[in-house]
């Protein structure tokens, strides 16, 4: 059953309080935003905006299918305004406003007559519009814009942005549909659904909704409208570059989906969008529709960072149980995009494994992402290098740069949620608010140094003594928990991983809940093959790795950890003060001029393991790294 009684607070409401993520957020805010619109001016994106003349030649020329990442340039610009406006959100800056201004300006002049809004078919290709959904990303950047316009309207009430993209929406809703005359057509890259559900909800207008719906249920019907399209434009569709219309997730109707495939990024913008109509319209297929997806990926596909697919050619899933370490692909756009569908699933059911995931995301696949600095990033995110990854300043397909910054820059409205019932808290670290429950105010605030600790204070203070429920969620990994009330012992009941106290609150009231963190190993399904043998480190939220830079005297490969070694969590001043996991170990050492093989196993010398949270790695010089660690014999 559809629980549509909570609803996240919007970020803007939340002030972010506590270290781990004000540090976060207040780098993006500072740093990475700026450092994006000049990377964003020197790569010439900003300048495609004015549709130049003569028309330039390509900056990133075409690859073997005769494909450019320019084509896409317009969602770039839609992400960093998103981005951007939610910075604004924070703290009104008035030269953030007139850059944004000036690429609004840029382009409202840009859109055709007839609403018609893409930088690269006004300036390139005008008579090509609407000819290829499949690949080429039309609706995909108007989708981006779109976000980018939400957020800047609902950050500074100027509707001028939001007012173009309007008018380009009036012109996709006559294009596409069921009546005569119109494509029966829909993204290859899904994105747009998504925002038009935004605009439903800052809107009202029925109309956005019922076209947000309308691509999820046309995709994959037959005929397919891909192989019409691609006859359509004189070409083969058997010749489509990926073989198969997995690979966008249009083999099959939405609803008959049971297994995640493909391209992993849309296939988590389709959930998430999938998730968003399934709550609004209290649609029960599409909501089992979702759950089938769900316990696939969870269960079978995803990595233990919540990386999501393996392989590069596809950027994306492959098989269940395919999981290599090395070779992750993992995209930080898709681990972003995992928290959107977790979010939307937990609100859909109040179900902790739900919010387990969107933590695991946060704090190990998407925030590896960012650089500590905030100006460099990472596309893939492997599991285990030999010091070859380099964090890099830009990217041909600098998708994953914007995506990082604008989670970071909204992570404020992953933390809580109310209802008319009460409050449900999904993330510790450090928040404010204050919602409205029966009609009074209710000032919320949460006190912890989490993820390092699960000493966890929270203060409620109701405008007037009030009777609600405060949900707290016991994390999956948290084996024991234990609370009190104003100093006196609560028992805490737990169920589908949130404990409920009811009671009638009065100002000055405290929770105290303890969350005991201590180190554990993860071991992978034996069908991980990868990883027999293998064991991972975690403690709290926060998956670790081994970095050569913190165990010198050879490669990271070369440890192995005693399965009866004690761990040890203890606070360093690394990184402005992190929480490492040490353990005696061994590592191989082998003789100089050692034999490729041997009868003879390899030497070993006494050694201690250190490791950090994975999301940190790659922050010095590049060296070795890995997350699953050979399990020595004991």
């Amino acid at each position: 059953m559809t629980d549509r009684s909570y609803s996240p607070l919007p970020f803007a409401d939340v002030a972010v309080t506590g270290p781990f993520w004000r540090e976060r957020l207040d780098t993006v805010l500072t740093r990475t935003i700026p450092s994006q619109h000049a990377k964003l001016k020197e790569t010439g994106i900003l300048a495609s905006l004015k549709l130049p003349k003569p028309v330039p030649p390509l900056t990133i020329p075409r690859n073997k299918h005769n494909f450019t990442t320019q084509i896409f340039w317009d969602s770039d610009i839609g992400k960093w305004i998103e981005a951007a406006s939610y910075a604004l959100s924070h703290r009104r800056d008035a030269d953030i406003e007139a850059k944004i201004d000036a690429i609004v300006d840029d382009l409202a002049r840009a859109q055709s007559s007839d609403g018609y809004l893409n930088c690269w078919y006004n300036g390139r290709e005008p008579d090509k519009r609407w000819t290829n959904l499949r690949d080429n990303h039309e609706l995909y950047n108007a989708g981006h814009l779109l976000e980018g316009a939400i957020a800047y309207f609902r950050a500074t009430g100027r509707r001028r942005f939001l007012d173009v993209m309007e008018r380009y929406l009036d012109h996709i809703a006559a294009t596409f549909g069921r009546s005569p005359g119109q494509k029966r057509g829909y993204d290859g890259h899904q994105e747009i659904e998504l925002a038009l559900v935004k605009l439903y909800r800052l809107t009202g207008d029925r109309r956005r909704l019922d076209l947000a719906a309308y691509f999820i249920d046309e995709r994959g019907r037959q005929p397919h409208y891909f192989t019409e399209e691609a006859i359509a434009r004189g070409e083969d569709p058997a010749a489509f570059w990926a073989g198969t219309y997995e690979y966008n997730q249009s083999h099959l109707p939405v609803r008959e989906q049971t297994k995640m495939v493909g391209h992993a990024v849309r296939a988590m913008y389709m959930a998430s969008a999938m998730a968003d109509l399934a709550l609004e319209l209290g649609d029960a297929r599409l909501k089992r529709a979702c759950e089938a997806l769900w316990r696939d990926v969870t269960t079978a596909q995803m990595y233990v960072t919540a990386g999501l697919g393996p392989k590069e050619s596809n950027e994306g899933f492959t098989e269940p149980y395919d999981l290599p370490n090395e070779t992750a692909y993992a995209e930080t756009c898709a681990s972003v995009a995992l928290v959107f569908w977790a979010q939307r699933m937990l609100h859909l059911d109040l179900d902790g494994a739900y919010a387990d995931v969107m933590e695991r995301a946060l704090y190990n696949g998407a925030l590896s992402g960012l650089s500590r600095e905030g100006t460099d990033y990472f596309y893939a995110n492997p599991l285990e290098s030999r010091g070859q990854h380099r964090r890099w300043a830009w990217h041909i397909c600098p998708c994953c740069t914007m995506n990082v910054s604008r989670l970071v820059a909204s992570i404020g409205g992953y933390f809580v949620s109310s209802s008319d019932a009460g409050v449900a808290v999904h993330l510790y670290g450090g928040f404010s608010a204050s919602p409205t429950i029966q009609g009074k105010r209710v000032a919320i605030k949460e006190t912890s140094d989490y993820p390092w600790s699960g000493d966890i204070r929270i203060a409620v203070d109701p405008e007037a003594p009030s009777t609600f429920e405060l949900r707290l969620r016991i994390p999956g990994w948290a084996k024991t928990a234990s609370a009190t009330v104003n100093g006196e012992p609560i028992a805490l009941r737990p169920e589908r991983g949130y404990a409920a106290i009811s009671r009638r609150w009065s100002a000055g009231d405290v929770v105290a809940l303890d969350l005991p963190m201590p180190p554990e190993r993860l071991y992978a399904h034996p069908n991980v093959r990868m990883n027999v043998g293998r064991v991972a480190l975690r403690r709290g939220p926060l998956i670790y790795c081994v970095e050569e830079a913190d165990n010198p005297g050879g490669p990271a490969q070369r440890l192995t950890l005693p399965r009866e070694a004690p761990l040890k969590a203890e606070r360093a001043d690394l990184f402005g003060g992190v929480t490492m996991l040490k353990a005696p170990a061994k590592a191989l050492a082998p003789s100089d001029g050692a034999a490729l093989y041997s009868t003879t196993p390899p030497a070993t010398r006494d050694a201690t393991l250190a490791a950090i949270p994975y999301f940190l790695w790659a922050n010095r010089e590049p060296a070795s790294m890995q997350v699953w660690i050979a399990e020595a014999p004991t």
